[in-house]
């Protein structure tokens, strides 16, 4: 993804970590999160604490699925939604979340999260679809590449 970004030359970078304050007792790590540098100007605990509590200073979150997988798509997707960030990507590797987020059956689901009028519009993306990415519409990348790189 770094590759990606660079590539493009916008003012976007991954920070080895941060941590996205939702309200003044909730703040997540993400697996990843794209910033959007200029934004970070706005951002008074960046610089002593990598700490973001504007959404727009976030680009995209990426959490990967695990045996928490509640949190990522019921408690971090609307946490994410209610602050703003624009982009919200959920990679189900192993296909474990519920049924009612990745239908049945279960298999690997990529989910894209896109903030539309104030919420987010889901889209899902499996084994060798393209995923389709308002970030990096350039991505020419299918579900199994992702999730099952060199085969």
């Amino acid at each position: 993804m770094n590759t990606v970004i660079d590539d493009k030359q916008v003012p976007f970078f991954i920070p080895r970590e941060c941590i996205i304050k939702i309200s003044e007792d909730t703040g997540y790590e993400p697996d990843v999160a794209v910033v959007n540098r200029p934004n970070l100007a706005n951002e008074s605990r960046w610089e002593s604490s990598s700490v973001i509590e504007h959404g727009e200073s976030v680009k995209l979150v990426v959490e990967v699925v695990s045996t928490n997988w509640r949190d990522d798509y019921a408690l971090k997707m609307t946490d994410y939604e209610s602050i703003g960030i624009g982009e919200y990507w959920i990679l189900d590797y192993l296909g474990i979340g519920g049924r009612r987020y990745i239908g049945s059956p279960k298999q690997p689901t990529f989910t894209i999260c896109t903030m539309v009028d104030e919420e987010y519009e889901l889209q899902q993306f499996r084994g060798n679809e393209r995923i389709i990415s308002p970030t990096f519409p350039e991505w020419e990348l299918t579900v199994n590449q992702i999730f099952h790189p060199g085969e």
